[in-house]
């Protein structure tokens, strides 16, 4: 039978699936569109059981963020290749399965899933993304802040990086607030403050440190008191507030939001493309 071009394009609506794809269904079909919808569905299961296998690292990372700033959402959506990241079409569903989990205060990647956009859940519309692109396409991380204070998100050019920083009150100076974002890209500290870091971890540090300097000669008891400055040295280097600012080595993070009369940073979410959580 004849399939004309406007019922292709009612299917490839319906499902998102490619021009080429939908003709065939329909011929398959013969012309009935729910029988040529579940005919993609089925070959959208097929394909991503077939690349389940599959390492997903490319992709994007979005943010949302009310207009008062007290509510934010990160999500990253992956694929096999930085050029379906690029696809417009799939800038567009990620898009839509961002809005999804801020308009529903989504916390997880498994939850976001069930939520439905345009009539059916995210979980088909990746599993019929597959199907289309014939990549592996999955969401794995969403985040969820919200705040008596205000939040500030970052997104590193090529949404591959993105940032959310919590501070304590209400941030007049945008420009400061989003320096502090771009200081935790680009220096991936650990936490906030010292009292933050894992306990096991200072202690790792302290011996690691203190094994060096017996190493290099030095006795024990000055070992001991040397590997505490050490231990200084690395708050420095991976503790925001303690982190030398990367604009003003002359001042710390914590030093150069106090001279902004600028709120402190009390959280922080760094997403990073690729990067297990």
């Amino acid at each position: 039978m004849s399939i004309s071009a406007a019922d292709v394009k009612k299917l490839r609506d319906m499902t998102g699936a490619g021009m080429m794809d939908c003709k065939k269904a329909l011929a398959e079909a013969e012309g009935d569109f729910d029988k040529a919808v579940e005919i993609l569905r089925k070959k959208g299961q097929k394909v991503a059981d077939k690349r389940a296998d599959r390492e997903a690292k490319e992709g994007l990372v979005l943010t949302r963020i009310s207009d008062d700033a007290k509510k934010a959402v990160v999500i990253e959506i992956n694929c096999e290749t930085d050029f379906v990241a690029r696809n417009d079409d799939f800038q567009a569903q990620a898009d839509k399965f961002l809005n999804a989990a801020y308009d529903n205060d989504i916390e997880s990647a498994e939850a976001l899933m069930d939520i439905e956009v345009d009539g059916e859940t995210i979980g088909m519309h990746l599993q019929n993304m597959t199907g289309t692109i014939g990549e592996k396409i999955q969401i794995s991380k969403v985040v969820l802040a919200k705040t008596d204070g205000s939040l500030v998100d970052y997104i590193h050019p090529g949404n591959q990086l993105g940032v959310l920083v919590e501070f304590d009150g209400k941030v007049e100076n945008h420009e400061v607030a989003k320096d502090v974002a771009m200081q935790i890209a680009a220096m991936k500290p650990l936490a906030v403050t010292q009292d933050e870091v894992d306990a096991s971890l200072v202690e790792k540090e302290l011996e690691i440190a203190k094994e060096q300097l017996i190493n290099e000669g030095k006795p024990a008891e000055i070992a001991e008191k040397a590997a505490k400055g050490k231990l200084r040295r690395f708050y420095e280097e991976r503790v925001l507030l303690n982190q030398k600012f990367v604009k003003d080595n002359g001042v710390t993070v914590k030093q150069y939001l106090e001279q902004n009369n600028t709120p402190l940073a009390t959280a922080f979410h760094r997403i990073q493309l690729g990067e297990e959580a």
